[in-house]
């Protein structure tokens, strides 16, 4: 298939509208067969419970066009499951995990002119979730429910190479300890912009969120996992009930375990071993892993060993194995490619 005329080269992490989405609708109990539509624009009540009462999950993934030029997602399954997961902690109908994989699948068959050439830099990504549609006043969950999943076209998450980030540890709280920390629903996300827009009048990239019980231990940030990497060069990632489980995040430590031979800990990681730490990354789809540099306590600075001009060389390996496992550079373990 010919591509679309688009400067890949150039492109930005931002939204450009493609040809289908797939949309399947919940009413009656069940899910309507679904179907690929090119109408970008979603008509529901003015009422709908998504706009009352925030009952909106979704997932994000990518495809991409490996070295010998096949079509590829990177674990599609775990997205399904999470996805599943998130609406059923929010009283939401689920979407069938296979048929998330169908869906996911044929947007992408559909869309795939917009796949950036593999060298390009650039990647399609997916954003599949699931709405509230119908007019709901009381406090209740909707009876009726939108899957859609659309695609976009994104540059590299960093223009001209991951460079190290200055993190904040953050006053505000990401998660209370029963609450919806760990399921990937956009009110998440909502408690978080206020937190990141004064970060970056500060300054700062991100967050560095603390457990909300006893602020001693590290969670996450607003959008990504942790990762650490110790002076003898094992790999530490932040464990508890509030942190969204990364796919990335879960891909890594194993990349760290079966292919770099590198020992790995997800555990309770208390703040005050931060300042040992030698490497620091956030975890994420969009940029694979983001390298810290600093991480900054009220006013106190802790400068990670691996400093803040480029990726330590335990992350840089680990970034390195990943995306060539995505981009079929390196073999992948079974299951984790699913070509299109």
């Amino acid at each position: 298939m010919d591509k679309k005329q688009i400067d890949w080269g150039n492109l930005g992490f931002a939204y450009m509208p493609t040809d289908e989405r797939y949309v399947s609708n919940f009413k009656d109990g069940a899910w309507d067969e679904g179907t690929m539509t090119t109408d970008a624009n979603v008509t529901i009540s003015e009422c709908a419970g998504v706009l009352q009462y925030a009952q909106t999950v979704f997932e994000g993934l990518k495809a991409y066009t490996t070295e010998d030029g096949r079509t590829v997602t990177f674990r599609p399954d775990l997205n399904a499951s999470r996805l599943k997961a998130s609406a059923e902690r929010l009283e939401m109908a689920a979407f069938p995990e296979d048929r998330f994989i169908d869906a996911i699948k044929k947007l992408v068959k559909a869309n795939e002119a917009y796949v950036p050439p593999y060298g390009s830099g650039a990647t399609l990504y997916i954003r599949p979730y699931i709405f509230g549609t119908n007019a709901v006043i009381g406090v209740k969950p909707a009876d009726e429910y939108q899957f859609r999943a659309f695609c976009t076209p994104v540059g590299p998450y960093f223009k001209g190479g991951a460079k190290p980030i200055t993190l904040r540890v953050c006053d505000f709280d990401r998660a209370a300890p029963h609450g919806t920390g760990h399921i990937k629903a956009g009110l998440n996300y909502a408690m978080s912009l206020h937190a990141i827009v004064t970060a970056h009048q500060e300054g700062y990239d991100e967050n560095m969120y603390l457990d909300s019980a006893t602020r001693t231990k590290v969670e996450e940030t607003g959008g990504a996992n942790i990762l650490f990497v110790t002076k003898d060069n094992t790999v530490v990632t932040p464990k508890s009930d509030t942190i969204l489980p990364s796919i990335t995040r879960r891909s890594l430590v194993y990349v760290a375990e079966h292919y770099l031979g590198l020992k790995v800990e997800e555990r309770e990681v208390l703040f005050e071993e931060v300042k040992d730490m030698a490497e620091c990354g956030l975890c994420g789809t969009a940029a694979v892993i983001s390298p810290v540099g600093k991480i900054v306590d009220h006013g106190k600075e802790i400068c990670i060993p691996s400093g803040m001009d480029e990726m330590g060389p335990v992350i840089q390996k680990l970034y390195d194995t990943l995306t060539g496992i995505q981009m079929g550079r390196i073999e992948a373990p079974e299951g984790w490619i699913v070509e299109i």
